[in-house]
């Protein structure tokens, strides 16, 4: 997932088949802080599942039939519950489905109720039957009006971290992995998706079959439902989309077959078998969602110049580092995100250069510096192992995973020469394929297989990287050629008042480019030097959603509200929390907290529930009448 939780940083500112078959799969004996599964006990490795979709209620009816692996002496299998109505609980005994009483735990606003069912050592497959209520969290019911085609209506789930649990009851840890079918139930007239295998076009009974054979984590299951058509990018990748949206989406993501050939060069052969996007709604409340086969995407990121899809590269490099390799638990987060941002990056250097990558990188440098800024470089927080123990692990989801991970292993990579540390990572993914990784296990692989003595990893700093604050090594900031020229730029236009070279020179900017200079318009700006840049670029009617998105953040702290108005429709079209929370915190800090309510008063049902909780604690809401 390329995105983050924002909501720290701006209260701050405010104030093959062997290779997964289930023998050779780990399993932590160590419970997981976020889940109720006591996995020592009995745990699941595969999944059969029965849904149907029930528009007119806002409600899913499931049957999911587990089959477990338990201890000898196991009486229980644990699983978790939020959201959820339990009709029944049954165990297989001999060839007949024997009902058994099933016991709830004391429910918990985050982590929702545990859902015992009994069991013996014998027992191998367990079924549920179950609806999701309507306000289960990772389900979005978005109207007809909500959507591109404005004829039918549509459903998209978002289970990572711990959402899995509220559209079925599951082993909600990415330390435990399943393979899983599905028999998905929808009105004739829309087709679903799975992250499984996918049909190519709408069934005539609306019955959709899915099987996932490679083992997943529970946050890696989703499903979408809608008025969707299909088209091919290359041999092994398409997208799905609304009809309104497919042509600009295949244009967009025209180089997606080359960027997963550049991935598999990197770093070994792609295991999934089909890399397929689909296009989500706007209301999507994040950038991307790696799901296996099925990345989920905001529609954000079509821009009509194919300028915003290294988020593209970043849900790809998932299929290895996530999806392939997971993280054990959510303290460990890093070892998703650190690693896929540095892959996403290799992979955008491969395709389009090594200068293109920098401006990435110095981007999210500039993205971490704010961050430990705000939350304080003291701050546990800001360690790679995290310690989220009570609380909800969308807490961890800030730059310090992806951007301090991503500069840990530039570090180690810096170190040890690059040919040394690609080797390093394709023996790592190879060896660790459909496998979970915590960060003490990955301390001790990196000694092992890079040879790093005590005094290599003193050199490196490692121990500060991983389990201290802040940034250890001041001297990892990246430099880009293009970005230096940018501020000689703006530093003529603003000492000469002279837009011309400006003008010209921005032509063949990329919207990296455009986004270094609109983070870096001198604090002592002028109301006519902004209405000169407003007028010769057309800010505040741009389309591109991340330009426009940089300069709405600097017309609010500059008073320039003249963009209000496109301000409010921005906030209105766009569920993204990566702009949502930034936008709704610096209206707050400006004085502008009511013009702030009356926006999300009218934006509030079009947004997902993880951009809701968000915007909700932001702006002290409970009542919504």
């Amino acid at each position: 997932m390329r995105e983050l939780l924002i909501l720290t940083v701006v209260i701050g500112l405010i104030g093959s088949c062997n290779l997964y078959n289930s023998n050779t799969m780990k399993t932590y004996k160590s419970n997981d802080a976020h889940s109720y599964a006591i996995q020592e006990e009995a745990y699941v490795k595969h999944l059969d599942i029965s849904l149907e979709v029930n528009f007119d209620l806002k409600s899913i009816k499931g049957e999911v039939i587990y089959d477990i692996v338990a201890d000898t002496f196991a009486q229980k299998i644990l699983f978790d519950t939020r959201d959820l109505n339990i009709h029944g609980a049954f165990i297989l005994d001999k060839d007949h489905w024997q009902k058994v009483a099933f016991n709830m735990g004391l429910e918990d606003n985050t982590f929702g109720q545990s859902l015992s069912i009994p069991i013996n050592s014998q027992t191998q497959k367990v079924k549920i039957s179950y609806t999701t209520k309507q306000d289960a969290a990772a389900l979005q019911w978005l109207t007809k009006e909500q959507t591109a085609g404005g004829d039918y209506p549509f459903l998209f789930t978002q289970s990572q971290a711990i959402l899995a649990r509220t559209w079925l009851p599951c082993q909600d840890s990415p330390g435990i992995r399943m393979t899983y079918t599905a028999k998905v139930k929808v009105p004739d007239y829309l087709m679903a998706v799975m992250s499984a295998t996918n049909v190519r076009k709408k069934s005539k009974d609306g019955v959709y079959h899915f099987k996932m054979e490679q083992p997943i984590p529970s946050y890696l299951m989703a499903l979408a439902v809608g008025d969707l058509v299909f088209d091919t990018i290359g041999p092994r990748t398409a997208v799905y989309a609304e009809a309104e949206l497919i042509d600009k989406a295949v244009y967009e993501f025209g180089n997606m077959e080359k960027m997963l050939e550049s991935a598999e060069a990197l770093y070994g052969p792609y295991k999934w078998d089909r890399y397929d996007v689909i296009v989500l709604p706007p209301s999507f409340p994040f950038g991307g969602m790696e799901n296996p086969r099925m990345t989920f995407l905001t529609p954000t990121i079509i821009s009509g110049d194919r300028s915003l899809t290294s988020l593209i590269a970043h849900e790809l490099a998932h299929s290895w580092s996530g999806n392939l390799v997971t993280n054990a638990t959510w303290d460990d987060f890093w070892l998703n995100e650190g690693f896929t941002v540095y892959f996403e990056r290799r992979i955008m250097e491969s395709i389009k250069g090594k200068e293109y990558a920098e401006m990435l990188a110095l981007l999210g440098y500039q993205d971490l510096e704010k961050t430990l800024e705000a939350m304080g470089d003291k701050n546990r927080d800001t360690h790679l192992k995290l310690n989220l123990d009570g609380r909800d692990p969308d807490d961890g989801l800030t730059d310090i995973a992806y951007e301090k991970g991503y500069f840990f292993i530039r570090a180690l990579e810096d170190y040890h020469g690059r040919k040394k540390w690609d080797s390093f990572l394709r023996q790592y993914f190879e060896e660790n394929a459909f496998k979970t990784m915590n960060t003490e296990e990955f301390c001790s692989y990196l000694k092992t297989n890079l040879s790093m003595s005590d005094e290599d990893w003193t050199k490196v700093r490692c121990e500060e990287w991983i389990y201290g604050p802040g940034i250890p090594d001041k001297n990892i900031r990246p430099d880009s050629d293009r970005f230096t020229q940018v501020d000689n730029l703006m530093l003529h236009w603003f000492e000469n008042g002279d837009l011309g070279n400006l003008i010209k020179s921005s032509q063949h900017w990329s919207t990296h480019e455009w986004l270094h200079f609109l983070r870096h318009l001198p604090k002592d700006i002028s109301s006519e030097q902004l209405i000169s840049l407003d007028m010769a670029f057309g800010l505040t009617k741009c389309s591109n959603s991340e330009k426009a998105f940089a300069w709405y953040i600097q017309t609010i702290e500059f008073g320039y509200e003249a963009a209000e108005p496109a301000i409010e429709a921005f906030l209105i079209s766009v569920g993204r929390r990566k702009f949502l929370t930034p936008l709704y915190a610096s209206l707050i800090q400006h004085g502008k907290k009511e013009f702030a309510l009356k926006i999300y008063k009218q934006a509030r049902p079009m947004y997902h529930a993880v951009s809701k909780e968000t915007m909700d604690e932001l702006l002290g809401l409970t009542d919504f009448s």
